[in-house]
């Protein structure tokens, strides 16, 4: 299994608009300054890329997605899966058409991120409407339990509670374990991780706490009970300064970044 990290940021991306109108004068660790110059602390919207089976399955298809397919030069998807409907996850959707010009291309989510997907880019699915430039082929699936997809390749969902959304997944693949938005789960989806051996974990920030999102030491203390072999952090703000913070990590945790590539 080969996992690139195509984004690590949250949805303003890291260095954010707000601080560059601000002069940087307001970022709380200079981070978006920093980001000018060091690539491990430009962030731009979540999202991996997961290669198993000589299958290529993309999750969540960021606002960023175009650029991070130039960067990581991506030529082929044969799947991808939505953690949910939110803008910074599904924002990159239109620019997925130049992997459907031969064939269409199915996507997985919730039927909550589903019915939204067509909702928000409901041209995409109208048979009436003018092509153009192109528009994507996409063969939607609703799913809410365990499935498979081709390439005999199982597929976890992990339900996780992140605002109001009622059909929030995380993935669990093969040894992977990906949740890139979320607060709280239950008993029964945290027992779903037991035996994982990557976790992929949401951290917004380190303080205050926030109403959707895990904080570093609730994202910590979540690691420390999951216990896999080794935890990435991703979906981080600019509070999250990849040096002065990793002092609160332990030896298999870290923080990802963007271009990151691992190899199971």
């Amino acid at each position: 299994m080969k996992i690139t990290f195509l984004g690590t940021g949250t949805s303003h991306g890291v260095p954010s608009i707000d601080c560059m109108i601000n002069h940087y004068s307001d970022c709380p660790k200079g981070v978006c300054r920093l980001a000018q110059d060091n690539p491990r602390h430009r962030r731009t919207r979540s999202s991996i890329l997961v290669e198993l089976n000589d299958y290529c399955i993309l999750i969540d298809v960021s606002a960023d997605f175009r650029t991070q397919v130039l960067r990581e030069h991506i030529r082929r998807i044969d799947a991808v899966l939505i953690t949910h409907s939110h803008a910074d996850h599904i924002g990159g959707i239109p620019d997925i058409r130049s992997f459907t010009k031969d064939r269409s291309l199915p996507i997985y989510g919730s039927n909550e991120s589903i019915t939204s997907i067509q909702k928000t880019f409901s041209y995409i699915f109208d048979p009436l409407t003018t092509i153009g430039g192109g528009i994507p082929k996409l063969e939607p699936h609703i799913i809410e339990n365990s499935f498979q997809l081709p390439s005999e390749i199982p597929v976890n969902t992990l339900k996780v509670d992140h605002g109001n959304l009622k059909g929030c997944f995380g993935y669990q693949i093969g040894p992977l374990a990906y949740i890139p938005d979320m607060k709280s789960i239950d008993q029964k989806n945290l027992d779903k991780l037991k035996g994982t051996e990557i976790l992929i974990l949401n951290c917004l920030r380190n303080s205050p706490a926030h109403s959707t999102h895990l904080t570093l030491s609730e994202s910590i203390e979540l690691a420390r009970e999951i216990s896999p072999r080794f935890c990435y952090f991703i979906h981080m703000c600019h509070d999250i300064h990849y040096e002065t913070d990793s002092r609160d990590l332990e030896s298999w945790m870290d923080f990802s970044y963007d271009g990151l590539v691992l190899n199971i």
